[in-house]
């Protein structure tokens, strides 16, 4: 027998307020026609101003605990995939704790943009099938419209608020692709591709914030194949072949890289979960609010086959192998 980290519960949330594609082209020089075709959104949530990331990530928490007939008392990790902490420090995930009422222990970030989840998945993985964690909090967590130019009409109808989270909690597996819990990873960066997606202010640099700068057609180019690459490196380090995988749960960046990776390893696109038309690009949020909105409607059942996967600025990408 083996420890696993299985997933036994998910929530996501989703900001009240929805902005269209008709309402960006009040205030930028686009059109519904022009989003939709290029990208396939069609409107994005907007936090309000008042509104922090953790209260995001608090409001998704709380469905997955829920989802997991957990309560908060019995919560020993937090693990937040952030880019829009409500601070420089400290971490969200210590704010988070705090204001879900947890227990004292670890808490906190992982920084590896719209990569992130797959990210914190991999960490949080490593402290529960280690028997360092009975109960986590995985939640990936995002308002990256604090971070658009609403003059670049290239970066802003792209993005949208959101959080999702899961529970990670031991389970005992015979160590075969058949056991229930995450099965495999495949994480990568490339520092050299730093300029192809970033934000250009910094604590130590210009000590501004700092607007999202995106050169698309080869972030576009390298998502595509990089993506692809590590769907095949997790699925080997699972022992299953792509073909049996029930559902892919990709990052919700733009559905011509969804689809792109779909022809190039022939995936049937009816197993692709998208909500990048309702969600638009909510970063390390994206795959946890597919995961959740797909359990809630009943498309993903216990005992189906997962595939989750990322690439985000950094550049950093990723996939996970997971038995739901």
């Amino acid at each position: 027998m083996v420890q696993r980290s299985v997933v036994t519960g998910v929530g996501g949330y989703l900001p009240d307020r929805i902005v269209t594609n008709d309402e960006l082209a009040k205030v930028v020089d686009t059109s519904d026609v022009w989003i939709t075709e290029r990208t396939g959104i069609r409107q994005r949530h907007r936090a309000a101003d008042d509104q922090p990331t953790s209260d995001l990530a608090v409001a998704a928490a709380r469905r997955a605990l829920e989802s997991a007939g957990r309560t908060t008392d019995d919560v020993d990790l937090i693990v937040v995939a952030t880019t829009t902490g409500d601070q420089t420090f400290p971490a969200t995930a210590t704010i988070v704790q705090r204001k879900l009422g947890c227990p004292v222990g670890p808490a906190f970030d992982v920084q590896a943009v719209c990569s992130g989840f797959v990210y914190a998945l991999s960490v949080a993985d490593g402290f529960v099938a280690r028997g360092r964690s009975k109960c986590a909090l995985v939640i990936g967590a995002e308002e990256m419209t604090r971070l658009m130019d609403w003059t670049d009409r290239g970066t802003c109808v792209l993005f949208g608020d959101g959080a999702g989270a899961v529970v990670l909690e031991a389970g005992r597996g015979e160590g075969t692709k058949a056991d229930r819990g995450v099965l495999g990873f495949a994480l990568m960066a490339d520092g050299t591709k730093q300029d192809l997606l970033y934000v250009d202010g910094g604590v130590s640099t210009n000590g501004q914030i700092g607007y999202l700068r995106m050169q698309g057609n080869q972030v576009f180019r390298h998502a595509v194949v990089n993506i692809s690459e590590a769907i095949l490196s997790a699925a080997a380090d699972a022992g299953v072949e792509v073909s049996e995988v029930d559902w892919f749960i990709p990052h919700q960046a733009n559905l011509r890289i969804l689809e792109g990776v779909a022809r190039r390893l022939g995936i049937d696109e009816a197993k692709v979960i998208t909500t990048v038309a309702e969600h638009a690009n909510t970063s390390a949020a994206s795959i946890p609010l597919a995961l959740d909105a797909a359990v809630r409607d009943g498309r993903i059942k216990k005992g189906d086959l997962l595939l989750m996967e990322a690439m985000g600025g950094g550049l950093t990408w990723g996939a996970c192998v997971v038995r739901f």
